[in-house]
């Protein structure tokens, strides 16, 4: 049995430079782990497969395609490939997302220009 803990998994190095951990990763699925401390963001960008959302720990903005609303903890949300999407924690405490990609990602992510 493979157990691993999400608040003390190995920290990825990302686009985002944020706190990203691998937490599941098979030809099938691919599950992350991305806490958000307050006033970070993820760059915007595209991923080339379904993605959805699990908020673990906390509050933030979920930006998908056109579309924003406030996610809390609890919540799943789902996001369909190659559909624009990022988040943002504007609340004063830390935001802790599992992100699950469905099939697993053979293609590269494509982060887009910051457009504020």
């Amino acid at each position: 049995m493979k157990t691993i803990h999400a608040k003390t998994a190995e920290t990825t190095p990302n686009p985002h430079k944020i706190n990203a951990c691998k937490l599941y990763d098979t030809e099938h699925a691919q599950v992350m782990h991305i806490t958000l401390a307050p006033g970070q963001s993820l760059v915007k960008h595209i991923t080339p497969v379904d993605v959805f959302f699990y908020v673990l720990e906390g509050t933030g903005i979920v930006e998908i395609g056109e579309e924003k609303c406030e996610a809390v903890q609890d919540t799943l949300i789902e996001s369909p490939a190659r559909i624009p999407h990022c988040w943002h924690n504007q609340s004063n405490g830390t935001l802790r997302i599992m992100v699950v990609k469905v099939p697993r990602p053979t293609e590269k992510t494509i982060m887009l220009p910051d457009n504020k």
